[in-house]
């Protein structure tokens, strides 16, 4: 019972810090916004983001009400095509953050705790891996790997993982010789229950800080390999592939680079002023959850 009740207390006062702060409170309200437009662009969209109409191409925004936000070469809904890729976007950061931080927590956490030959093998190969600029690495796989959204999560996974095992490890060497886990390793706990129900929780914090400014990375990362013609393929919606198609005609349609890359940055934005108002507020030396 005293174990749940200062779980709820952490949870009750990081809600309260979090609408305290501006910045984060600012960020998640554009995130949960963009969400919500991402989960309902059917009901949203005025067109089908895909139907290509020539003879309505390269119509300016705010000229017809079947196209508030213009159309592009093709004759395509610009609006549209925003909003369903706001669903590609969200769901490429959704995936990769997760299965990064899955991955790296999982060997961060036991490099940590092990230490030794184990430590020292998985850090030389996090050290190997940042030693390439990421953005680098991450164009060198997905051409290996091919053109598809497929490919660019994989590359990303494959650069994204290291951060979270980095602050994995550094919190668990912070927290393994602490008087909880050495009672625990007394009473005869096994090590799988030690960092699982003792050590896990007690490095949520900072890893929920860098998967947030993560999916602004992550995100970003995508929207560029979507860009060099690695990422979504048409006539799927994204934007970094709009970005793309729509640099041809920067002069007569300058919309079709401007909003797309707008929606990119407000996405990215939004992330980065959550995760610094989270870094703030999950200060992991404010409670030690035994």
């Amino acid at each position: 019972m005293m174990q749940h009740d200062k779980h709820d207390s952490w949870v009750t006062n990081t809600v309260a810090r979090v609408r305290e702060s501006r910045s984060a409170m600012l960020g998640l309200a554009t995130v949960v916004s963009l969400v919500l437009l991402a989960i309902f662009a059917p009901q949203l969209s005025p067109n089908d983001p895909t139907e290509v109409c020539l003879g309505d191409r390269l119509i300016s925004p705010f000229k017809e009400s079947k196209y508030p936000l213009g159309t592009d070469h093709l004759g395509r809904c610009v609006l549209s095509r925003l909003l369903y890729g706001a669903r590609v976007s969200l769901a490429v950061g959704i995936t990769v953050v997760g299965v990064s931080t899955a991955i790296g927590v999982a060997l961060g956490v036991v490099s940590g705790y092990y230490g030794g030959i184990l430590d020292s093998a998985i850090m030389r190969l996090v050290d190997a891996t940042l030693s390439f600029p990421s953005i680098f690495l991450a164009v060198v796989i997905a051409g290996m790997l091919g053109r598809g959204l497929a490919s660019v999560m994989i590359a990303l996974v494959a650069v994204e993982w290291t951060s979270y095992a980095r602050v994995s490890r550094g919190s668990v060497l912070s927290l393994k010789e602490k008087e909880f886990v050495e009672s625990a390793r007394s009473l005869g706990a096994r090590d799988s229950h030690i960092m699982t129900r003792h050590i896990l929780p007690n490095i949520i914090a900072p890893v929920i800080v860098v998967a947030t400014i993560g999916m602004a990375y992550v995100i970003l990362a995508a929207a560029a390999l979507s860009f060099l013609g690695f990422g979504a393929q048409p006539p799927t919606p994204e934007w970094g592939a709009m970005l793309n198609a729509g640099r041809v005609y920067m002069r007569t349609a300058p919309y079709l680079t401007i909003l797309p890359g707008f929606a990119i940055m407000l996405l990215v934005l939004a992330f980065n002023l959550l995760g610094d108002g989270l870094r703030d507020i999950l200060d992991p030396r404010r409670v030690v959850v035994e």
